[in-house]
């Protein structure tokens, strides 16, 4: 490391708020697939961002999109009409088949918004304020105080409690655990289709439809959060697509603007009309033009440049290579997940592990303590799935 680079370390030791245990390196730029460091150092990036840089980094056609965005108008506020916002709406509403849309600035935000929406739609049908939220263990939904309620890891709750109450914790894919939750109180059954931080669980067929058939005949709201695994992960836009089972409020980030900041929350139009209204939520920055210029950018490249398609190719190559060597190396336990959303399960810790492949040129990240999540750009081609096993097992 060179003494520049140590020195930025040192400085960020001393000014930053230390709720992060970071990677000794820092990132300069990205190109395509790959990240930089201050010394030049090539980093094959599986990580993306956490999900995020779907289009990969330093592309042309976004870049320019924000350039000329930024030179026209990047801000005004909520009281007025923006394009970039309208167009951004109509995009989203076509690719998910939902009906409205609220912008947010972070998935966590959309989420908030999403707890919001629900607990008014129930509070005008029985003028009540005590409903329940059935959310999944293991889950994680973020981490403002709303978000931190419905997500199903005590060790991130704990210190903050009292949290925001009347929730209750089912066990994901366990259609009897939910329907033990339920009580004349239920106004929301909330989860990822594919949950990530808790371990890369996806939902399965049966468990989506038995929840969606539970939420039609109690009256209850279906919401699914696609935070991580929607915006093309998994081989479809949302992951829930793939299942055919369409949820009342969606979330959805991360991928949705590439980098630039932003989130969302939907829902169908039943639910529109009959929850949030004016005065209800809000926002300063969400749906500005900036941000919406990014998801136009997004939705337009995805659809040009064949996105989905090449995740269900590369996916399914990925999928591939990581069974292979989950079967070579006997610490690896299993593999789990689904498109480019995946993890390898270790029978130990496999901090030493990410660290080794970082030294070699290789971003990866966890999901648990025994977990290498592996979300890369939705880029990616076999080759670098070729050079990234290549890495990976000389650090096995």
């Amino acid at each position: 490391m060179s003494e520049m680079m140590k020195q930025y370390i040192d400085e960020a030791e001393q000014a930053l708020l230390h709720t992060y245990n970071r990677y000794q390196v820092v990132l300069d730029k990205g190109d395509g697939v790959y990240l930089y460091d201050m010394d030049g150092k090539k980093y094959l990036d599986f990580v993306s961002g956490i999900a995020v840089f779907a289009l990969g980094y330093n592309n042309k056609e976004y870049n320019d999109a924000l350039k000329a965005q930024i030179d026209k108008l990047i801000h005004t506020s909520n009281y007025y009409y923006n394009v970039p916002a309208i167009e951004a709406a109509k995009k989203l509403k076509k690719v998910s088949g939902l009906d409205r849309v609220f912008f947010t600035n972070s998935g966590a935000e959309a989420i908030e918004g999403a707890i919001k929406a629900a607990r008014k739609y129930a509070y005008l049908k029985d003028g009540t304020t005590d409903h329940e939220i059935i959310a999944m263990e293991h889950s994680f939904h973020g981490r403002t105080m709303g978000a931190l309620s419905v997500t199903g890891n005590p060790k991130y709750r704990e210190a903050f409690e009292p949290m925001i109450g009347n929730i209750r914790f089912a066990n994901m894919n366990d259609l009897d655990s939910v329907k033990a939750c339920v009580n004349e109180k239920t106004c929301a059954i909330l989860f990822e289709t594919v949950q990530g931080e808790g371990g890369i669980y996806p939902a399965t067929k049966e468990f989506m439809e038995g929840v969606r058939a539970l939420c039609d005949e109690k009256g209850i709201l279906l919401i699914l959060d696609e935070i991580q695994c929607g915006m093309g992960r998994t081989g479809s836009m949302f992951a829930w697509q793939r299942y055919g089972v369409k949820p009342d409020i969606m979330t959805t980030a991360k991928a949705l603007g590439c980098g630039v900041p932003v989130g969302a929350f939907l829902m169908t139009e039943e639910v529109a009309k009959q929850s949030l209204t004016s005065g209800d939520h809000g926002t300063t920055y969400g749906g500005n033009p900036l941000a919406a210029a990014a998801i136009n950018k997004v939705l337009d490249l995805f659809e040009q440049n064949n996105i989905i398609e090449n995740v269900q190719i590369v996916g399914a190559y990925l999928e591939e290579q990581l069974e292979l060597l989950a079967k070579e190396f006997d610490c690896i336990e299993t593999r789990r997940g689904v498109g480019l959303m995946q993890g390898l399960v270790f029978k130990a810790p496999v901090a030493d592990i990410i660290n080794k492949a970082l030294d070699k040129g290789l971003i990866l990240i966890n999901a648990g303590t025994n977990i290498i999540r592996f979300v890369p750009s939705l880029v990616i081609s076999k080759d670098n799935v070729d050079e990234m096993i290549g890495i990976l097992r000389t650090c096995l």
